[in-house]
């Protein structure tokens, strides 16, 4: 038996509610910015984040609502996504904080950072992944704008390197999934997926 949920009939708040806790596990763009007169800085966390194109490499995430980190996107063209990993997960936490607009998230929750290379944004001297980001294109739908993001650098710490691949093991990403809750990886699995040469018909028979 289900049970029916109708948007029409729910409060944005409420079905945004049931969203994000079924959309679920979320990977997490810890986006840095800087204001167009570059007196400061912006860290925040975003949960609707994805890849959107491969060749060229592009990311994309939506605001929901025109915060600091989508205000300085438009105004600079720059943004650096920052590998949110689980030892980071209080410091994430922190700069999802309600500063008031031009508060540093990075000297608010100590957080150290270092230059890019080819954008303005700082990147999170911790994180193992920066993806360094000019704008792509930008598209409002609803109240939320979804921002595309064109990689040109991917900086990546040795650290989490096994034969020139990230590993998993070593990346060890969060996940945001519903209400005030986190995700880790947990076990992982392996499963090639399968030639047509090779069907063997459903899972479920064999």
């Amino acid at each position: 038996m289900r049970i029916d949920f109708d948007p029409a009939e729910m409060s944005r708040n409420e079905f945004y509610k049931l969203l994000t806790a079924t959309v679920v596990p979320r990977p997490i763009a810890w986006i840095s910015t800087i204001s167009p007169d570059c007196a400061s800085t912006n860290l925040a966390p975003h949960s609707f984040f994805n890849i959107a194109s491969v060749a060229p490499p592009v990311v994309q995430f939506s605001s929901v609502g025109r915060k600091d980190t989508l205000l300085n996107i438009e105004a600079t063209g720059q943004f650096v996504v920052n590998f949110a990993s689980e030892g980071l997960l209080e410091q994430i936490n922190d700069t999802a904080t309600d500063f008031p607009h031009g508060v540093s998230e990075f000297e608010a929750a100590g957080i150290e950072s270092e230059p890019s290379l080819r954008v303005k944004p700082l990147r999170v001297a911790a994180s193992p992944v920066a993806l360094e980001c000019e704008v792509h294109s930008t598209m409002g739908i609803g109240d939320s704008v979804i921002v595309f993001g064109r990689v040109v650098h991917a900086a990546v710490s040795q650290d989490v390197l096994v034969d020139g691949h990230p590993e998993i093991s070593r990346l060890k990403p969060l996940a945001r999934l519903g209400r005030d809750e986190w995700g880790t990886v947990g076990e992982v699995r392996e499963l090639s997926r399968i030639r047509h040469a090779d069907w063997q018909g459903p899972a479920s028979d064999r």
